[in-house]
């Protein structure tokens, strides 16, 4: 009994033990690299906002506008696996920060744009740039965080995506309007430079503040580098246990596709609130400065519940249906934006239900390859999902500005992206019936494997 205690004791212990490192770690890590990610949303969605002026000064239709901003996509889909295996070679703080400096600079090079052409080829550039940077923070944290506090890690990154409207539309509305013809140069142009220089600096910064590993980061005793690395290590054993996935096996599985298929009507979401939100806004008949600060109350909203719905799903053991919930939420949302454009009030309402669902999606998402893999296959299908998902930015927003052009307003995209988010549901439903029955036939195998 004596001994039974005193074990139970040693446990308790080393439980509070890594609570209290991987609590360390989060004030140490979370809060800089949500900083990176705010900008990487800032540079990525900031021509949301110049749009409002840029669009006329370039003579670009609501369609052509789309074409170009959708090419971002493209090259972040071609360079997003490539880019992920150099991070794995060259470690975090390197390529992180390879990262943050390019993207900044072809950001700020916006200010060179003269029309369809040009704006294209540096939204291609700027996606080749920024490739690899969300799936690698995304393998980067599990390296740091155990399964059991991993969601509200990734929520409290992934909060940045929300942040940059609620804090980015603001500004950018107003570097917008206050610093047009400055020194003879458009407002568009000032907000492409003045938000891109940050993300420069920013990855300067990556080279003394990011370690790649716990065994970098200095201000970890060893004792707590070893029982975080041990936690870790017997969870990732004991996944394996279930299911060993070869590379090949993590762009093929069955779950890995239907996850890709998933992200792809996520990111449809995001990428249509990213690109058109401040459009939609606009046709309510705001001034520049109003649409940025009528656009922030949906991001300030989905910022709240990213964080909150990410706390909920560690503390419920997450899984698909933390997923399924915020999307049929999206689902209404859009549904009441659609049906009440004449009614601004309304419509705001049902544009922030669907920005709060698409946004709490994306913590609990990205956790949910890890728990039936590991090593270079959850790896591998992550960013393959995560370029499967990107193709979203390629096709939406060109389709968006054609179906404006033809319709005459935004109606018809919201009646389409609600149809997606229930098609995502849909999607939810088909994995978690998939992902028991494959449950259940290598628990059969692990049983006869025993015997």
């Amino acid at each position: 009994m004596s001994q039974s205690f005193s074990q139970a004791a040693s446990t308790a212990d080393s439980s509070q033990s890594v609570s209290a490192t991987t609590s360390k770690v989060a004030r140490k890590l979370v809060p800089f690299l949500l900083t990176l990610y705010f900008f990487a949303y800032l540079d990525r969605f900031n021509v949301g906002i110049a749009s409002l002026t840029m669009n006329k000064d370039l003579g670009l239709s609501m369609a052509a506008y789309g074409f170009a901003a959708s090419m971002f996509f493209v090259g972040y889909i071609l360079f997003e696996v490539p880019s992920n295996i150099v991070l794995g070679k060259v470690g975090a703080r390197y390529w992180i920060a390879r990262i943050m400096i390019s993207w900044g600079v072809l950001s700020s090079a916006m200010v060179l744009v003269q029309g369809e052409t040009s704006m294209a080829v540096l939204r291609f550039l700027l996606g080749v740039a920024e490739a690899g940077f969300f799936p690698g923070i995304v393998v980067y944290l599990t390296q740091w965080f155990p399964r059991s506090t991993r969601a509200g890690a990734l929520g409290m990154f992934a909060v940045a995506m929300p942040l940059a409207g609620v804090i980015g539309s603001p500004i950018s509305a107003l570097i917008l309007n206050y610093t047009h013809n400055l020194l003879g140069m458009q407002g568009w142009k000032w907000l492409f430079l003045l938000e891109g220089l940050p993300s420069v600096l920013l990855g300067i910064a990556c080279l003394w503040f990011l370690p790649s590993r716990p065994a970098d980061a200095k201000w970890l005793s060893a004792t707590e580098q070893s029982s975080l690395q041990a936690v870790l290590e017997a969870e990732r054993k004991e996944t394996e246990a279930v299911h060993k996935f070869s590379l090949m096996e993590g762009f093929t599985t069955p779950r890995v596709l239907i996850l890709a298929l998933l992200l792809f009507c996520l990111i449809c979401g995001s990428s249509g609130s990213g690109f058109f939100l401040p459009q939609v806004i606009k046709d309510f008949g705001l001034g520049t400065v109003q649409v940025g600060i009528v656009t922030a109350i949906p991001y300030l909203l989905a910022a709240i519940a990213t964080v909150w719905w990410s706390s909920q799903a560690d503390r419920h053991n997450g899984g698909i249906r933390y997923v399924a919930i915020p999307a049929a939420f999206s689902a209404i949302g859009f549904l009441i934006a659609a049906t009440s454009l004449q009614t601004p009030i309304i419509a705001v309402i049902g544009l922030s239900m669907a920005c709060m669902g698409i946004f709490a999606t994306f913590p609990v998402f990205f956790t949910v390859p890890q728990t039936f893999m590991t090593g270079v296959a959850a790896a591998a299908a992550i960013a393959f999902i995560n370029s499967f998902g990107n193709i979203s930015g390629i096709v939406l927003p060109g389709f968006i500005g054609w179906t404006h052009d033809v319709s005459g307003g935004f109606a018809m995209m919201l009646y389409i992206l609600s149809g997606i988010f229930i098609f995502a549901v849909f999607l939810c439903w088909c994995f978690s019936a998939i992902h028991r029955q494959q449950q259940a036939a290598d628990n059969r195998q692990q049983v006869i494997a025993s015997r």
